[in-house]
């Protein structure tokens, strides 16, 4: 079944549900704030390469759907649509909080709630979108969720499709920026500081190739920021 949240689409109308699904049983025992909210949002504005490498590969075309996983932003939307494509948009993290919450305690194993996020975030057919927005999402998830996540845009992205994504280099940071990305221009982005989140796990490329190890090919551009970004073709 599809979920009863309406799904956000721009440039070719809204998908409507076709049943609610059941609400997951909530998770015993309290917990502590997955991120810290500072009292101004910090931004910045930086050239991304990842960036610019994905709208090559998409600029001699029109009409393509893409999926943005950072939530609906208007920069995004009115960046995508100007090209001439279609943009869906899904707040991934916050649907992963209500699912799982953020801490690093809560358990990401369980099937059926893997299978409850997938239908509320990923649900669209087989080879749905040319290209996904990924940003810094899959940082946030342990190695159970983060295969079936994988897997499910494996299937949903057409062959030859490009997928972007974030990493964080360092592995000696406990915690990291949670951003919102903007996008700008065609190689710039705005970064829109929402807090500090201590992820699961932190990627090497060797990890990186491993998780991708499925896809057609991974290309990796490290900045300065100790920020990994990913290329990745279907």
């Amino acid at each position: 079944m599809l979920s009863d949240r309406l799904k956000s689409f721009f440039g070719g109308g809204t998908r409507s549900p076709t049943g609610p699904l059941p609400q997951p049983a909530p998770l015993g025992g309290a917990r502590p704030p997955a991120r810290t909210q500072p009292s101004q949002k910090e931004s910045r504005l930086r050239t991304s390469r990842g960036l610019e490498e994905f709208f090559h590969h998409i600029r001699e075309q029109s009409g393509l759907t893409i999926l943005d996983l950072g939530g609906a932003s208007q920069e995004n939307v009115s960046f995508i649509t100007n090209l001439g494509h279609r943009l869906y948009s899904e707040d991934f993290l916050h649907i992963m909080e209500e699912t799982f919450g953020l801490d690093n305690n809560v358990d990401q194993s369980n099937p059926g709630r893997i299978e409850y996020f997938l239908q509320q975030a990923l649900d669209y057919p087989e080879g749905h979108f040319d290209g996904v927005l990924i940003w810094d999402s899959l940082e946030y998830l342990t190695p159970p969720l983060l295969a079936a996540v994988t897997d499910r845009l494996r299937k949903i992205v057409r062959p030859d499709g490009y997928m972007l994504a974030f990493f964080h280099s360092d592995d000696k940071q406990e915690a990291v920026p949670l951003y919102t990305f903007r996008i700008q221009s065609v190689n710039t982005l705005e970064l829109v500081r929402q807090g500090m989140h201590r992820p699961p796990q932190l990627f090497n490329n060797r990890n990186l190739e491993k998780l991708f190890g499925r896809f057609d090919s991974v290309k990796f551009f490290l900045t300065r920021e100790q920020l990994r970004e990913v290329i990745v073709k279907t």
